[in-house]
């Protein structure tokens, strides 16, 4: 039987992906390393000032207001108390505790939103890769943005958008079928932006393409 690793794996995100959600009815973020959907938090907190610092960076990533050690909000010394405070420069926002003891701020809420599995909801590709599938027998001819992280049955999950069929064609680069567990890189598809870069050379005719060859069984589909 084949196993199914399909729950066992991440989900993959490209910045592209985590940009699109960039308004305060579908917000997300990436920090460390990690993608997370904000929405509930904003609707949860909605009209609360300490909102407008995550807002204003809706769909960007915000690694840099955390510690990577600690996975914590960033500390320093404050210059006039010499305390150590929250380092907040573009003003404090929810969950954050304010510089001096205040009644107007609630403790009870629990674990502060970037450390709640919640709101987790992938991660973000260390690398984009850009690919063409060319489909042989209707020569639709598509590129598409993936993760190089991701196998080929979770490439073939995004391009299933151009082909609701495209789990009855039989995938090949270079006349070898691709193994549909393995990414790209395993399947012996190198990631050449480097050479591209160095020639100069971001033509869309030079991606490697994936052939798709139908099976004629639309029952997989």
């Amino acid at each position: 039987m084949k196993k199914d690793t399909k729950a066992s794996r991440p989900h993959f995100f490209t910045s592209n992906e985590v940009s699109s959600h960039n308004t305060t009815s579908d917000i997300w973020v990436s920090f460390l390393g990690h993608v997370y959907d904000l929405t509930k938090l904003v609707e949860e907190h909605s009209g609360d000032v300490l909102l407008k610092p995550i807002i204003d960076v809706a769909g960007l990533d915000i690694s840099h207001w955390f510690d990577p050690r600690t996975h914590d909000i960033r500390h320093h010394i404050d210059p006039v108390t010499h305390c150590l405070l929250p380092y907040t420069p573009h003003g404090r926002f929810i969950h954050v505790s304010p510089p001096f003891p205040s009644s107007d701020f609630a403790n009870d809420f629990g674990i502060p939103w970037w450390k709640d599995s919640k709101y987790k909801i992938g991660v973000l590709s260390k690398k984009i890769r850009t690919i063409r599938i060319l489909n042989v027998l209707t020569l639709q001819d598509q590129i598409i943005e993936v993760c190089s992280e991701e196998n080929m049955h979770e490439i073939l999950e995004r391009y299933l958008k151009y082909n609701k069929h495209a789990s009855s064609y039989t995938w090949k680069y270079d006349g070898k079928v691709l193994d549909m567990e393995k990414t790209l890189e395993e399947n012996g598809i190198r990631d050449d932006d480097a050479d591209f870069d160095r020639l100069k050379m971001r033509d869309d005719s030079y991606l490697q393409s994936i052939m798709l060859y139908y099976n004629d069984d639309l029952t997989e589909a």
